[in-house]
Parts: structure tokens; C-alpha cells; sequence
């Protein structure tokens, strides 16, 4: 029996705060919000789909984020963005109260421009932009 396919690849974050974390990839990855539940927010494009997902409250309450963010760099996965630039990505994440590790720690990697950053939560994503 063939079944459509409805995303091609994805990934689910878990959040405090799902309305900024979702604003937050939203913006920076350029994705659509296409749902909005008081649980779960998801966002689309037309290769990804990211689900963030509220936090229990019984496990919210024993989270703090501080400001900055303490960065949550001992998480096994690492979410990966295409964007079309990085200096507007840096400009992007420090607006919406995350951020991008500085110019010079950049490397290069299959054809892209790559930097590791931070969400509002200290959660680290990298973001990459094709080499021009």
C-alpha cells in the first residue's frame, strides 16, 4: 500500500517557552508556523519539519534559564539549518535573544559556511550558508 510522504526530515524540540523558541527557529530558519496547539507549535518548510513541544510543568518549574542562556552543549543531537547568510543569522539569533558563536570560530564544511550558536534556551543548533 503506497502512502504519501508528508515531510521529508524533522525533529522535535523541547521547550519552556514554545511560543519564543518557536519564533525564535521561525525567524532564523525561515520556517512556517502551520500549527499552533497550547502544547506544541510546528513549523514547516518545504524540506523540514520542527515540532517544539512544551515541557511538562512538573519538569518546567525545575528549569532555569539564565541571561545569557547557559549553553546545553552535552545534548546528543544538534539541529542543523540552512540559511542564506551568516552575518544576518548572527543578527537574526542575537535579536530573538540567542546567538552565534563570533566570525572567527566559522569553519568550512561540503560547500558551506558553517557556526555553531545557541536559542533562547541555551539549546545549540548550527546554521550553514553556501560558500559564495
Amino acid at each position: 500500500m503506497d502512502k504519501e510522504i508528508l515531510f521529508r526530515a524533522g525533529a522535535v524540540v523541547y521547550a519552556k517557552n514554545i511560543d519564543r523558541i518557536a519564533r525564535f527557529y521561525s525567524e532564523l530558519a525561515e520556517l512556517g508556523i502551520v500549527e499552533r496547539e497550547p502544547g506544541f507549535v510546528v513549523l514547516e518548510s518545504a524540506a523540514f519539519q520542527l515540532v517544539v513541544v512544551a515541557v511538562r510543568p512538573a519538569i518546567a518549574a525545575r528549569i532555569a534559564i539564565s541571561a545569557p542562556p547557559a549553553r546545553r552543549e552535552d545534548a546528543a543531537v544538534k539541529l542543523c539549518f540552512a540559511v542564506a547568510d551568516l552575518a544576518a543569522a548572527r543578527a537574526c539569533a542575537a535579536d530573538l535573544g540567542g546567538e552565534l558563536n563570533a566570525p572567527e570560530r566559522e569553519w568550512e564544511f561540503r560547500g558551506s559556511r558553517v557556526c555553531d550558536g545557541y536559542d533562547p534556551e541555551g539549546n545549540i543548533f548550527q546554521v550553514r550558508a553556501p560558500l559564495t
